[in-house]
């Protein structure tokens, strides 16, 4: 089976989901399905079969997660050595030596990815460039739009 990088933080919202699912949303579907069964007729209620497609819902949501959580290789990158490399799990600052504009990434694993909050996946084309570079190397970035240079203004490992 293979190997899924992923930070801590994103161990520790998975296993907060996982717990949320299983000690609250759960038991509160199965008393909606109980409740939906005292109202009779359960080929024509609707409230049975809303319960019943929300249960659905929830046990692949944590069988998903529980699969997630079972490939994945936690990575705490503040207990590695700093090297001033770009790895796994550091938060990289970048120069954008066309419009001088500076931007602060994360990298992560796939499913902790979130551009808004600065966070960027390891297989990302900008993480691919990225990676095992140094700061204060000049890394050319293939986007969509075009390609990008950048400078590597820092590498922390937070």
């Amino acid at each position: 089976m293979n190997k899924v990088p992923m930070t801590v933080a994103g161990e520790q919202r998975l296993r907060g989901e996982l717990d949320q699912l299983k000690s609250v949303e759960r038991p509160k579907v199965i008393n909606a399905i109980a409740e939906a069964r005292e109202h009779g007729d359960l080929k024509e209620n609707a409230e049975y079969h809303a319960a019943r497609e929300q249960q659905g819902f929830i046990e692949g949501r944590i069988k998903e997660i529980e699969g997630k959580l079972g490939s994945a290789q936690v990575i705490d990158v503040t207990k590695l050595p700093k090297t001033g490399k770009v790895i796994f799990g550091v938060t990289v600052g970048l120069l954008n030596l066309d419009t001088d504009e500076e931007v602060t990434y994360r990298i992560v694993g796939e499913d902790e990815a979130d551009i808004k909050a600065g966070r960027i996946s390891v297989t990302s084309p900008i993480a691919r460039a990225l990676i095992g570079k140094e700061e204060g190397d000049v890394v050319l970035v293939k986007t969509p739009g075009g390609d990008v240079e950048y400078e590597i203004s820092g590498v922390e490992h937070l």
